[in-house]
């Protein structure tokens, strides 16, 4: 035996001794690696808290549907695609028309969960759907062209909605509300983060509804018939102490026919209704044009709910060329709403910039 086979052997007991040398846990973190033609799902049901699920190149025709927390799904990519199924939908995401849903609850909330690198696209509902989670992570996706909401949560909570594409969607590219489909006061996310998104072409680039104590920072949303809009009533807690700071907000000048809560859209850049205590600051806010009753650059809109805009601070944004005036009040009876420092050429009423 060799000098240096002794010493390997020596190294190994010292190892076995002193508890190095050990066989994997049971429930050591597993990767799952789904290719082309297999079910994502089947994948998703085998993965224990801890796993990812690696999806391969391809076109995958299924809903997934995630219950486990800290699980993730990572494709490979815009090479990745998630569409709708050809056949009946094997569970109730997909019967829904989702894309993804990570499914929780307002008590037990599903935490942990990651998706990103991937394309969900097509769905007749919504490309990405999350109710009842906490610390969910989206992330380099691409959600384009699903009927209703590109990504979108409810009842969540510490969320990272990050360097994601939502292009094309029939509502909202990124949505954030406390719940759907019911009244009731505003969440509050614990600082939830949407940044350094690209929402294109939907109806509204970010919609975030009765929501509190979130960042929307650094997005580009343009080609939308309009913008970011912050949304709020008269439930309490009310909607608002929120960032909306350093996104670019122009050109959303797509026309939207009227709804049953919304009169047409075009021409909007940032909307503030029912909202407090919201810090709309270092924005670019150019060329949103259009003659909907919310058109214009950085606008404080009346609640359709009766629901005042207070303590707003809009300051030291560039808002140019955006008609009918790049910054606009139109909530007269709102109180301590402050308009400091912004470059801006119009305003409604006059004396904003």
């Amino acid at each position: 035996m060799t000098i240096r086979q002794m010493k390997y052997l020596a190294c190994l007991t010292a190892a076995a001794v002193g508890g190095l040398v050990t066989t994997p846990p049971a429930d050591a973190a597993e990767r799952h690696v789904v290719h082309q033609g297999e079910s994502i799902q089947k994948a998703v049901d085998a993965a224990k808290p801890g796993d990812t699920v690696f999806v391969e190149p391809g076109v995958y025709r299924e809903s997934v549907l995630i219950k486990e927390p800290r699980v993730t799904l990572r494709g490979s990519g815009r090479r990745t695609v998630i569409g709708p199924p050809t056949a009946r939908a094997e569970n109730a995401c997909g019967r829904d028309g989702n894309g993804i849903c990570v499914i929780g609850g307002p008590k037990h909330r599903l935490r942990g969960v990651t998706i990103r690198s991937l394309t969900v696209s097509g769905f007749k509902k919504n490309g990405i759907w999350a109710t009842g989670t906490s610390r969910l992570r989206v992330r380099s996706v691409r959600a384009r062209n699903n009927g209703q909401w590109g990504i979108a949560l409810e009842k969540s909570i510490r969320s990272a909605i990050q360097r994601n594409t939502a292009r094309g969607n029939g509502d909202a590219g990124i949505f954030l509300a406390n719940t759907v489909a019911e009244e009731g006061g505003a969440l509050d996310t614990r600082g939830t983060e949407v940044t350094d998104n690209r929402v294109r072409e939907n109806r509204i680039g970010i919609t975030v509804r009765r929501v509190r104590k979130l960042r929307v920072d650094g997005n580009e949303i343009t080609g939308n018939c309009g913008g970011v809009f912050v949304v709020g009533d008269e439930s309490r807690p009310r909607a608002g102490d929120m960032s909306v700071s350093g996104n670019n907000v122009s050109d959303n000048n797509k026309h939207c026919p009227a709804t049953k809560r919304l009169p047409f859209l075009q021409g909007i850049g940032i909307v503030l209704t029912g909202a407090e205590d919201t810090r709309v600051g270092g924005n670019m806010v150019n060329n949103n044009v259009g003659k909907s009753p919310l058109s214009g650059g950085i606008v404080l809109f009346p609640s359709f709910a009766k629901a005042l805009n207070e303590r707003n601070v809009i300051s030291g944004n560039v808002a140019l060329r955006n008609q009918p005036a790049d910054l606009i009040n139109r909530d007269h009876a709102g109180t301590g709403n402050r308009f400091v420092g912004n470059q801006c050429r119009t305003s409604e009423p006059a004396g904003l910039c």
